[in-house]
């Protein structure tokens, strides 16, 4: 991360699902809809309406392509963070971040 960034706590990428989405895609240039519900052990309705809430927001693209290994008609959807999107999730690890070191430590 960098401290150079300024930290923002954003609400929307905050909710588990979104937060484990954004931090799959953190490190690659995209990944297929189908890899990345099997990472994170998701239905497809529940990835697609998160994906949906992201994308809306314009945190994340979905890209729909022809599949020249398929026979039939049926696409493959890529996903990846906007760069928009990975300013925000930056700043939001960062917010986090935050938070941990300012809590007291218990012993």
């Amino acid at each position: 991360m960098n401290d150079q960034r300024s930290a923002q706590f954003d609400e929307l990428i905050h909710s588990p699902v979104r937060l484990r989405i954004c931090g799959v895609l953190r490190n690659v240039e995209r990944l297929e809809f189908a890899v990345l519900r099997d990472t994170l052990e998701l239905t497809d309705a529940h990835l697609s309406k998160n994906l949906k809430v992201l994308a809306d927001a314009g945190t994340l693209t979905l890209r729909r392509e022809r599949s020249p290994q398929r026979a039939d008609n049926r696409r493959r959807t890529w996903v990846s963070l906007t760069a928009a999107g990975r300013n925000t999730l930056e700043a939001h690890l960062l917010a986090l971040a935050q938070i941990v070191e300012a809590a007291p430590r218990c012993q």
